[in-house]
């Protein structure tokens, strides 16, 4: 199982407090299962949690982020497509588009529960694309356990479609600001399960 890229920070400790207790098991007491179930316990649920699968990428705009689609909604001349990321969702997320990374900027907030309006105040990372219908903007948001988005991108990069763009830490929602003259169709609605990179959320006009 690959583990994401900076999540090994999480996924180290546990593993050696198992593999610690574990061999206490075997040398001296069974008792020493104290500390190893639970160990072995959090050393699991971690794998899980900061997974990265490989994904076959899909047509269109993909989905940036596995979970639920929580709101679709024009804004002015932009569509947005929200994502809410559930514990057991992989928390990598990918590039819907292809581009280049214009600009991002960090923004400390609140970590308020990522399905609130208030949420809007939370701590986030806001990615501006270059991208052949335009400029299109990713917000990984943090949320009331996501503590850290990391991201494995900066300015200037150019990355294909599907490439991964970094991962919110315990979860959170991913928002996507789409040129609504270029959208030809959505793809997905409200309450629909997504997986990154594979699902598309929506057609481009000229494809």
């Amino acid at each position: 199982m690959r583990v994401a890229k900076g999540c090994w920070s999480w996924v180290a400790p546990p593993l050696l407090g198992s593999v610690l207790f574990s061999a206490l098991v075997i040398w001296f007491s069974p008792w020493f299962l104290i500390g190893a179930i639970p160990m072995i316990c959090v050393l699991v649920f971690f794998l899980i949690f900061f997974r990265d699968p490989e994904r076959k990428i899909g047509d269109g705009v993909i989905a940036p982020a596995d979970g639920e689609i929580r709101d679709i909604k024009k804004e002015k001349d932009q569509v947005l497509i929200s994502t809410f990321m559930e514990v057991n969702n992989v928390h990598v997320n990918r590039m819907p588009i292809a581009g280049r990374i214009i600009k991002m900027t960090h923004f400390p907030g609140y970590h308020l529960r990522a399905w609130k309006k208030e949420s809007d105040l939370n701590e986030r990372v806001v990615i501006t694309i270059d991208t052949s219908i335009g400029q299109v903007t990713v917000v990984q948001l943090a949320g009331l356990i996501a503590r850290r988005v990391y991201p494995y991108i900066k300015d200037g990069d150019v990355l294909k479609k599907g490439d991964r763009i970094g991962i919110i830490r315990l979860g959170s929602r991913v928002d996507v600001y789409l040129p609504a003259e270029k959208i030809k169709s959505i793809n997905v609605k409200i309450g629909d399960p997504v997986r990154a990179g594979e699902d598309t959320i929506a057609f481009l006009k000229e494809e």
